[in-house]
Parts: C-alpha cells; structure tokens; sequence
C-alpha cells in the first residue's frame, strides 16, 4: 500500500510443459514473485501443484517464490510447503477456524519457519474477519475472481474491499503488502486496485498469454503506478480511489 507496484505472474497460465523457460522469462521480463496456485481439488474445483513442484521451482529461480495455499487442511500441509521455505505463504481464511485459534497457529507456524505470512480471502469473505490478525500479516490477498481456474473476469467491489485493508492496517500502525489475484493486466481492474492501495498484482493469462511477456510486465506496471500516484475513477462506480 505504501510501494511501488509489484507484478507476480501465475504460473498456472504458463506452459507446464517449458516451465523453467517460462519462469526464467518472467525473471528476466521484470516479475517481482512467481505465484504459484496450489490447488487440491476439494478446497477449490482444480487440482494443480503441490510440494515437490515448489521443492523443483527453488532450483530454477532467484525469485521469490510466492505460494498460494488453495487447500482445505493447510494446518495438517503446511510444514510441508514450509520445509522447501517459500518466500510468502498464503492461507486461506475460509480454511481456518477463528474460534480455534487457527489463523494465529498458521501465521505462527509461517512465520517460525522464516517465511512471510499472508491471508487470502476469496471474494465473498468479510474483509472485517481478519482485522485482529493483520498486525501479524506481511500480505493480504483479497480475491478479485473466485478461485480455482486461470482467465476470469475482474469481480467489480474487490477495490472496496482494498481501501478497507488499507485502513485497518494503517489503524492498527502496519504496512503489510495488499495483493490482489484475478482478471488483472494493463486494464482498469488493475487501475482500480492500485489506486485503492495494491502493491501486488496477480496476472497469469495477462502475463503468459502474451506475445511479449516482458512487455506486458512492464505495461501493466506502468498502469499501476500512474493510478497509484493519481488516484483513478473506476467507471463502474462514482468514487475516486486515492
């Protein structure tokens, strides 16, 4: 909310079959985190990577990894993913029960195995749910699609609920990152998110689905840093993001 926009292309829209040219593509295009979709097939209506994939990504990359954890058990998974030590790791709050003290477990356990700790939310979630966490988080993913597959459609609202992290963590006196997944490139989506206070930009088919793929990094950057320094006025609402 306070930097300069980042871009972290998903390789769930990259050719599984030429991963280390395509991750080594987005490394020399500008990416700043490769983002990598587990998904188990339960939590979310796709099966996708899992732990010896993230283990082969560490090999093949000086980026940061950033694991997104689309499971349902991630308490039981976790020292898994957290063995290969990911840079960021992300939990989902619909995964976790806050009556059981399992968003502080798995921030905790996160952060004891020295990586960064993030929660996601996909797009129904009340945002207000994780104000008592957020002095603990280095990022929070609100979701702009529902997640489980590459390609869908900016869900329109998700810059809202952007401006109301910002203002809850600069209430509670952090900076943790804002990352927004989902039907973002150089486009308004992208626009009004970052005018609301995103630091990090989900893209996968708006990344690997171009021609160009360090042309499009540095496009959709481009777009998130001029809204972010002006301010934008999504035209799908009447209200200035700044």
């Amino acid at each position: 909310m306070f930097t300069e926009p980042k871009i972290a292309p998903s390789i769930l829209s990259a050719d599984f079959m030429n991963m280390a040219r395509d991750v080594a593509e987005i490394e020399e295009g500008g990416a700043a985190f490769v983002h990598v979709d587990v998904m188990d097939g339960h939590f979310v209506p796709n099966l996708t990577l899992g732990v010896p994939f993230v283990a082969g990504l560490k090999k093949i990359t000086k980026l940061p990894l950033d694991v997104h954890l689309m499971i349902s058990n991630p308490l039981e998974q976790l020292p898994w993913y957290l063995e290969h030590t990911p840079d960021i790791v992300t939990v989902h709050a619909e995964a976790l029960n806050a009556d059981a003290g399992q968003f502080d477990l798995a921030i905790d356990m996160i952060h004891d195995a020295g990586c960064k700790a993030a929660i996601a939310m996909k797009p129904d979630y009340d945002v207000e749910l994780i104000k008592p966490y957020i002095a603990k988080l280095d990022m929070v993913l609100p979701m702009s699609v529902f997640p489980g597959f590459s390609g869908q459609s900016y869900i329109q609202g998700t810059e809202a609920k952007v401006a109301r992290i910002v203002e809850m963590a600069r209430e509670a006196g952090v900076s943790p990152l804002i990352e927004v997944d989902g039907g973002l490139k150089a486009n308004d989506p992208t626009r009004a998110v970052c005018a609301a206070g995103c630091d990090v930009l989900v893209a996968g088919s708006g990344v690997f689905g171009a021609s160009d793929r360090a042309a499009a990094i540095a496009e959709m950057k481009a777009v998130a840093a001029e809204a972010k320094k002006n301010g934008f006025v999504a035209p799908w609402t009447n209200d200035v993001q700044a």
